[in-house]
Order: C-alpha cells, then structure tokens, then sequence
C-alpha cells in the first residue's frame, strides 16, 4: 500500500483546545507528564506504544481509570494528533517527551486515512447544514383537513 504523503506538512502544534485536553489528562495525574504540550504553539507529540502502561500508575487515588482512558482518548483521537503522526518523519516519544523511535509505515498511513475520513465527515455535515430543508409533504387529505378547520375558527370568531 503507498502512502498518499510524501512529503511533510507544516509542523503540528497545539492549539488551546489541545492544551485543555492536555490539562484535563495531568489533573488526573499525580503529576504532569512531559509528552503534553502545555502551551498553545507547543508541538503535538506521538505517544510511545505501550505508554498508557506507563501513565495508569500516575493516576491519582481516588480518580476512576474510565476518566483517564476517556481523557486521554479526547486527546489521542484528534486530528492534529492524527495529524502530527501522519507526517513522514513523525517519532513516538516516550513519557517526558523525548523521541525514542520513529512510528512504522502502517502507523504513518493509518493516521492518514483516519485524517481523510475525519474530513469527509466534516465536509458531508457542512453540506447538510448548507441544504435547505425539503418543502413539507402535503397531500389531498390534509390540505381538506385544513381547510376545514380554517373554516371553523372563522365561524368561531363570529
């Protein structure tokens, strides 16, 4: 299977929306983990494989791990993060954010054809929001009805 990218797109950084998914995953955590960008402008770094192994013992005591899986899920499931695994020469980084190995071909097109699909979603929402509604169906029975009760209101009015 060829990849549809061969060359890399701008560098992926986050926007506040990220640094919000990001500060929702370190308050669940006894401490901050350097992988998440903190500011806007920080760049969107991939995850090691196997990193969620690393960051379940952080979880602070009394929070489920439900609230970690879907906070991290926010993040990992965005289109930027998508996004910054797309590029060529993306690398997976380890829990304090230094890069440790780059992500494979499959990985590189998986994130990639997930991009194309998020967009086509996009795009076919934005054209039903754009499309009129149908005019309503009426038919003989109801245009009677209708008429029939116009009428009587008016005789009611009298």
């Amino acid at each position: 299977m060829e990849e549809p990218w061969t060359t890399n797109r701008e560098p992926i950084v986050a926007t506040e929306l990220d640094i919000k998914k990001a500060a929702a995953i370190n308050t669940l955590l006894l401490r901050p983990i350097g992988i998440l960008p903190v500011k806007a402008g920080d760049p969107i770094r991939p995850f090691a494989l196997g990193l969620w192994n690393e960051i379940r013992p952080l979880l602070k005591p009394d929070v489920p791990v439900m609230s970690l899986r879907r906070a991290t899920s926010a993040f990992l499931h965005s289109k930027r993060y998508y996004h910054a695994c797309a590029q060529l020469d993306s690398m997976r980084h380890d829990l304090a954010g230094n890069p440790i190995e780059p992500l494979s071909a499959e990985d590189r097109l998986a994130a990639q054809q997930r991009l194309i699909a998020l967009r086509q979603t996009h795009a076919k929402a934005t054209a039903q929001r754009e499309e009129p509604p149908p005019p309503p169906v009426v038919n003989k029975a109801e245009l009677i009805r209708a008429s029939l009760l116009g009428r009587r209101s008016d005789r009611a009015a009298r």
